[in-house]
């Protein structure tokens, strides 16, 4: 089916000592998806991890291509129903060279790239470009290095849909597993979650250009000017982008990049470690022991996917004493918050921010128990890596406690920077992207002590501010709906929970931006507005005219 490719997974046996996935196991895990459920599909081309698929036992109904068909369709009607205002009204605009410009130029095809397009077309500003640099169908984390087996978000989530029922994922996910499937469902299985965003796209003909790497942002005379998949050698740009407007839709590193220790970098080469967030197979390192640093959601997942897939051991160092349990992000998951934290005073942004992130996010309880089903992990509490080195061949690791231990490999999963300098497309403007420390004073106070002083602070329209009046126009024309957006906007850059109420101010602020620069065009027009929308004609023969009798 055209809007819900197959994607094939080929399941792995398991290796020795990996917890049986053929049915339920005393940890409670759910059995693992059985050879006659309908695959989740990819193209042939793509080069399909071999680790085992993550538990889902509920079979997809024998007619979901034609209950998807008829989704669609419905889908369709709706958006007719749905067309008022129907004309667009943003005015064309061509380049310096006459070249077309994009009313507004999205980066990343995602959930939040498609969805932010969709809700501009709902505005009728259509003119609009999504680029992303992965193929089609591995935009994202979900089938490139995420290992969780389910998202962590409720299965009632909404956000995409933009409140139109017929395009919400329960809507899709009952077209396919059948109602009594969406009962039986306890959260979405990553890969379903990425089949729900590819027939998205397709059902709502999202302008999305794959293989698409922006590598330079320039202010131009029409807006901005994005050079895309630029030669390393020369530079030079095989596409050039003009829009007026230009979103940041680019996920959680969007706005810095994924953080590896220095020391690491500076006496390992690159080939003794890898990113947890990098999209290779774990089955490539079985039979090695592993050293994985970070406890956050994904470092689990991963050390779980590496045991899986036949690690001989790994060993994970969390620089907290207890694991995470209470996730604070749950409770938050309210209307009233996620619609007006955005209008908060910032010294109370600021309050909530700081006290929220200081619960950190805990594992999945899947990601937990999937570590905890072998021997051969270990959590070293307490303890961060120190320093590294290379010893007759192996890497041995100096604990923050005093320890030594080595390895064959190691696995970062240190987080993400807020530093715009590691974005080769932000660079050059980094310097003068204000930041909380700069604008907010309980942030400047906080400086150098609190992470969350050094992120962007964006304006109401969460455009970037200026460091420096008039230092860099052309802040004012990026829009930031990565996690960047986080300190002014509550979590919805980058997260289901808050994507609904999140994309508001955005959307609200593209739209004024364009209507203000047409404004002067559109009152001209509306000043000499002659169009019959009455035609008197049928009743001249019954005028009387002032000043005439009989």
């Amino acid at each position: 089916d055209p809007a819900f490719p197959g994607r094939s997974l080929s399941a792995r046996a398991p290796t020795a000592g990996a917890p049986s996935l053929s049915g339920p196991d005393p940890a409670g895990r759910l059995p693992a998806r059985q050879p006659d459920v309908c695959p989740v599909p990819v193209p042939a081309s793509f080069a399909v991890p071999r680790g085992l698929r993550p538990p889902h036992p509920i079979p997809r109904r024998p007619d979901w291509r034609d209950r998807i068909a008829a989704l669609n369709a419905r889908v369709h009607h709706d958006l007719q129903i749905m067309v008022y205002p129907k004309d667009d009204w943003v005015l064309p605009r061509t380049g310096p060279a006459g070249e077309p410009v994009y009313d507004v130029a999205i980066i990343g095809g995602g959930q939040s790239g498609l969805s932010i397009a969709y809700a501009l077309r709902k505005e009728h500003v259509g003119n609009v470009i999504i680029l992303d640099q992965s193929p089609k169908g591995r935009e994202g984390p979900w089938i490139t290095y995420s290992r969780m087996w389910t998202l962590r978000s409720p299965k009632h989530l909404t956000g995409p849909d933009l409140g139109m029922p017929s395009l919400a994922p329960r809507s899709w996910f009952e077209a396919v597993y059948g109602e009594d499937g969406w009962d039986e469902l306890v959260r979405w299985p990553r890969l379903d979650w990425q089949d729900y965003l590819d027939g998205y796209r397709d059902v709502l003909d999202l302008p999305v250009v794959n293989d698409a790497r922006v590598d330079a942002i320039a202010e131009d005379p029409a807006g901005v000017r994005l050079s895309v998949n630029c030669d390393p050698v020369t530079g030079e740009p095989a596409r050039t982008v003009l829009a007026r407007r230009l979103v940041l839709a680019t996920g959680i590193e969007g706005m810095g990049g994924w953080w590896v220790p220095p020391f690491v970098k500076d006496k390992l080469p690159p080939s003794r470690w890898t990113l947890c967030t990098d999209s290779v197979d774990s089955a490539d390192w079985a039979g090695q022991r592993i050293g994985l640093i970070g406890a956050g959601a994904t470092g689990w997942d991963r050390a779980a996917d590496l045991l899986e897939q036949g690690a001989a051991s790994v060993t994970m160092y969390m620089r907290r004493n207890e694991v995470l349990y209470a996730n604070a992000f749950r409770y938050l998951e309210k209307a009233g918050f996620l619609r007006h934290y955005a209008s908060l005073p910032d010294a109370d942004k600021w309050r909530w921010m700081t006290s929220i992130f200081r619960f950190g996010q805990p594992p999945t309880q899947d990601g937990l128990n999937r570590c905890a089903a072998f021997d051969s992990f270990t959590l070293h509490a307490g303890a961060t890596w120190a320093d590294c080195r290379e010893v007759d061949g192996e890497i041995e690791i100096v604990g923050s406690d005093g320890s030594l231990d080595r390895f064959d490999h190691l696995f970062i999963g240190c987080g993400f920077s807020m530093d715009a300098h590691f974005r080769p497309e932000l660079a050059p403007f980094a310097d003068q992207i204000a930041l909380w420390r700069d604008v907010v004073p309980e942030a400047k106070a906080a400086a150098g002590k609190e992470w969350l002083a050094e992120w962007p602070y964006l304006d109401t329209d969460l455009t970037f501010t200026e460091r420096t009046p008039g230092a860099a126009p052309i802040l004012k024309k990026i829009h930031c709906f990565n996690y960047g957006a986080t300190m002014n906007n509550a979590h919805s850059g980058a997260s289901l929970s808050g994507m609904r109420y999140g994309m508001e101010p955005l959307i609200h602020g593209i739209t004024r931006a364009l209507w203000d620069a047409d404004d002067a065009a559109h009152f001209r027009i509306t000043d000499a507005w002659n169009e019959i929308d009455t035609d008197p004609a049928p009743i001249r023969a019954h005028i009387r005219r002032a000043g005439r009798t009989g």
